[in-house]
């Protein structure tokens, strides 16, 4: 029995290993070098993501509108269609926490007076951006969530998957993205994918 126990706690040893060597051959998350978030405000479509607990709900047109507030801060609108074809809205508000690259923000959804709690403020890290503004990817320190959002539903195959290469670099995982279905609509909970136009 004892036996048992010591080649558990070399197999447990060996994996922790393993992981520590994967993160310091990673490295930390990078963020991109500088975000004008006058030009990043506006509506962006999701295109994929890590599945999440906060999106079980959505089945599709999934999107996100950035309004600047001032002072740094930053109102988030997210939607997304459900299976009984309403539309889910959900408020938040966003905050700069790096001046310097405005490229790093924390996220909420909880109610304001709940604000002061650093539990309920998430990572929102912007690992990816184009020149002109018309696609991002979006990450956390962690790697745990990951985006990919575009300013159309639609993004093209090549520039897709770059996106999904350079984020590889940076530590995460391809294969676990999933992508978020544009442009659909629900008949008696039946998902149909409409053309495109």
């Amino acid at each position: 029995m004892k036996i048992y126990f010591i080649i558990l706690a070399l197999l447990m040893l060996s994996a922790s290993v393993v992981v520590d060597a994967q993160i310091e051959k990673t490295g930390p998350v990078e963020t991109v070098d500088g975000v004008e978030l006058s030009k990043y405000a506006g509506k962006w479509y999701e295109i994929a993501k890590y599945p999440n607990k906060f999106q079980k709900k959505c089945i599709g047109n999934t999107t996100a509108t950035y309004n600047l507030l001032g002072e740094g801060d930053i109102e988030v609108v997210n939607e997304c269609l459900k299976k009984d074809g309403k539309i889910d809205t959900v408020k938040g508000k966003a905050k700069v926490v790096d001046t310097k690259t405005n490229a790093k923000l924390k996220v909420r959804f909880a109610p304001s007076w709940l604000s002061f709690i650093s539990a309920v403020w998430g990572d929102y890290w912007i690992i990816d951006l184009d020149k002109e503004y018309q696609y991002a990817a979006v990450g956390d320190p962690d790697r745990k969530s990951f985006w990919i959002l575009s300013r159309t539903p639609t993004l093209d195959t090549r520039t897709y998957q770059d996106i999904l290469r350079r984020a590889e670099t940076l530590g995460f995982e391809p294969l676990k993205v999933v992508e978020t279905p544009q442009n659909v609509e629900t008949i008696k909970g039946v998902v149909i994918q409409k053309p495109q136009t």
